[in-house]
């Protein structure tokens, strides 16, 4: 059986140039990592995004409440970079917009999202 290679989140997502090739390219990282849990994997911080996504930062934020959601999880340190404000949207975001369903995601967004802004399901990084 052959080992399983995985990027790190820094090289992994140096290439994301629209929000759907960082859709597709997180998924593929949390499959990976899943099957090889290395926190080496997210210890490098990411190139930030929000200049080639347009997207006034949510990636970016996206991707520390990624890391920092993965190291505590497999009770690691979480990185330097993901735990500053840098990476923390302005303003709210939510993965759904209907009154009820953002009230539900106020309730369980995992913390490593909320404190960055970001209302999330509990399971949003959850991988079948």
């Amino acid at each position: 059986m052959s080992a399983v290679v995985t990027m790190p989140m820094r090289d992994a997502f140096s290439a994301v140039k629209t929000a759907e090739d960082f859709g597709y390219m997180l998924r593929d990282f949390l499959d990976r990592f899943r099957d090889d849990p290395a926190p080496a994997l997210f210890a490098d911080e990411p190139s930030l995004l929000a200049g080639v996504l347009n997207d006034d930062g949510l990636a970016d934020a996206y991707l520390a409440a990624t890391a920092a959601w993965l190291a505590n999880k497999h009770r690691v340190r979480v990185p330097g970079w993901a735990r500053g404000a840098s990476r923390a949207l302005e303003t709210p975001w939510f993965a759904a917009n209907s009154h009820k369903l953002r009230m539900l995601l106020l309730q369980d967004s995992p913390t490593e999202f909320r404190i960055r802004n970001l209302f999330v399901s509990a399971d949003a990084l959850e991988r079948a």
